[in-house]
């Protein structure tokens, strides 16, 4: 039987759901278990593709072109899988199959209502997408970790909370759990944990009909035996049930800190799963990626130039394919934000001190990074940032917007087509190096975009970034754009040295540059920090980091090798066997690279 472990919170949002769902899924993959996880948003949009930034963070793409959460993009880099669209379920899709339904005479004339024709959807929902094998083989999952979004109580969360009460009994006890995610507020007049919050919050959920089988609390310093206490009497749970998740150094920790409080041991009890005992090489790697991460000396400042700079979620896989880099490469990483309208000359007339701010951050960079984005403020801001890492020979990776901007700034200032744009900025260009691709729909706004995973084919054996993948003739990464370079313009850039050395399978869509003479200077049309991973960082993330760090050139003679200091922490004290070690290795090229 299918075993599910339902995560909801309560007392405020973004407590940490999502990193504790991906955390108690990283602890039962360790096991041997197959785990797959679904995120439920209330909200009533179909997907999340429509969302600014400010919203909900970062827009995650998935292999199939789903725009979904960004929490599946933490359960997709813990869990090393792969998940659909179908993963992330919205109040939108709900109500839209529903009615969809309801139009075809499905319910045979029957009044529809939130129960129980809602409710009985949601549940078919998360019983048929649980099934779907997320490893990459055709295996069915046998642990389903859902997260519910937002906090109990709330009017939009209600039919799906009471949904899972239904779900409960129809599954059996043992086959369902439900862990509650709880704030412990620390006041910094008196010091003291507060349980009251979280007392409150569980007698909600209880009301509700759901009794939480774990209670995790989110606290800034570590739980007091006297405060878990109070909480296991006031909420009705063993003390052994009131789990502590403080903050600390470093995300990797998370799931090590689960499985040292029990947390395998009594889910292995209450669901009655077959669970391996013995030495588990998964958490081995995690705790070797923590100790190294607390242990960092040298260190390397990336500047990240966009529009969205404010919110920090709103480039959450960036983000994270820079730490996956760092970490590869032993460097603690800095990552300076720049809002790019700062760097446009307009800001040193209206807000000078700004301005000064913002170049002074972008000079003393070790490297530069122009992600994607949406829109016309702030692009010129970008194009100067490109400018000058490509003439002070900065480390550059320009990322789908990032990219095109990348061409437009050659365009002006080395091909002399001073009115060089993207047609999205200004259509009426006399050299729209950007163009509209024929298949957008410039009517709808979602999913009209070229999204999900396409096949890119390197067209020469010496470029950089073919030799960073493994000397591959061809990568498979997602995309998410409407825009794409201008194919009749190709040529006058590769006579100057712009090399397009990557392109798609038809070979009229540009998808990777390359310049000449240059420490690197890459761009990307498609977004690989969608496929980085802790123990595998992506390629042109990399890059960037190896170029910014002086290292690009001695790995690329060492056959994209790193040094065995590199490999895995030589201080962790820890009696890990090297097979085991092994797997945190980067896997050797081919000689030809």
């Amino acid at each position: 039987m299918m075993k599910y472990i339902l995560v909801t919170g309560g007392v405020i949002s973004g407590i940490g759901k999502g990193i504790i769902a991906s955390s108690v899924g990283t602890i039962l993959k360790s096991c041997g278990l197959r785990v797959t996880a679904i995120k439920i948003d209330p909200y009533i949009n179909i997907d999340a593709g429509t969302f600014s930034p400010y919203e909900h963070g970062e827009v995650f793409v998935l292999d199939d072109g789903g725009e979904v959460d960004l929490d599946l993009g933490n359960y997709e880099r813990f869990l090393d899988i792969r998940l659909t669209r179908d993963n992330n379920l919205t109040t939108g899709k709900i109500y839209q199959s529903v009615i969809n339904k309801e139009r075809r005479g499905d319910y045979l004339g029957k009044t529809v209502q939130v129960v129980p024709h809602i409710t009985d959807a949601i549940q078919e929902w998360v019983v048929n997408q649980a099934k779907v094998p997320v490893d990459g083989d055709e295996i069915e999952p046998q642990v389903c970790v859902i997260e519910l979004g937002g906090t109990v109580g709330d009017i939009e969360s209600m039919p799906f909370v009471e949904a899972f009460r239904q779900f409960q009994f129809k599954v059996k006890r043992e086959n369902f759990c439900n862990i509650h995610v709880s704030l412990v507020p620390q006041p910094s007049a008196t010091g003291e944990q507060k349980t009251k919050p979280t007392q409150n919050s569980v007698r909600e959920l209880r009301g509700l009909g759901l009794s939480p089988d774990l209670i995790m609390c989110r606290c800034s310093t570590a739980l007091e035996n006297s405060v878990k206490e109070k909480i296991s009497m006031f909420c009705h749970v063993e003390p052994q049930q009131v789990i502590c998740v403080h903050d600390v150094t470093s995300i990797y920790r998370v799931p090590l800190l689960l499985e040292n409080q029990g947390v395998v041991s009594y889910l292995s009890r209450r669901l009655n799963m077959p669970i391996e005992t013995k030495s588990r090489t998964m958490l081995t790697k995690w705790k070797e990626m923590s100790d190294r991460s607390d242990r960092l000396l040298e260190h390397c400042s990336i500047a990240l130039v966009g529009k969205y700079t404010k919110f920090s979620d709103s480039y959450a896989s960036v983000i994270k394919a820079l730490e996956h880099s760092a970490l590869a490469i032993s460097h603690r990483l800095e990552v300076k934000y720049i809002d790019s309208a700062y760097l446009e000359p307009s800001t040193l007339q209206e807000e000078p001190v700004k301005y000064h701010e913002a170049w002074q951050k972008l000079c003393s960079a070790d490297g530069i990074l122009v992600p994607g984005g949406f829109g016309v403020r702030g692009t010129e801001g970008k194009i100067h940032a490109i400018n000058w890492a490509r003439k002070q020979r900065k480390p550059f990776l320009g990322v789908c917007l990032g990219m095109q901007l990348a061409v437009c700034e050659y365009a002006r200032n080395v091909l002399g087509w001073s009115d060089a744009n993207s047609t999205e900025f200004d259509p009426e260009s006399n050299h729209p190096v950007v163009i509209d691709m024929p298949e957008h729909n410039p009517g709808q706004m979602g999913g009209t975009m070229r999204l999900g995973k396409r096949r890119t084919i390197f067209k020469t054996s010496n470029s950089v970034l073919r030799k960073l993948y493994g000397d591959k003739e061809y990568v498979e990464e997602r995309h998410r754009h409407r825009f794409e370079v201008n194919p009749e313009l190709k040529s006058h850039f590769e006579d100057k040295g712009f090399r397009f050395v990557g392109q798609d399978v038809e070979g009229e869509r540009m998808e990777i540059i390359e310049l000449d003479d240059h420490p690197y200077f890459v761009g990307v049309q498609y977004h690989p920090e969608f496929t980085s991973r802790p123990i595998k960082p992506s390629p042109p993330y990399l890059g960037l980091l190896l170029a910014a760090a002086g290292k690009l050139q001695s790995y690329l003679q060492k056959g994209c090798r790193l040094s065995p200091r590199d490999m895995y922490s030589d201080q962790s004290g820890s009696s890990t066997p090297d097979s085991e070690m092994a797997d945190l290795k980067f896997s050797p090229v081919t000689d030809s690279a």
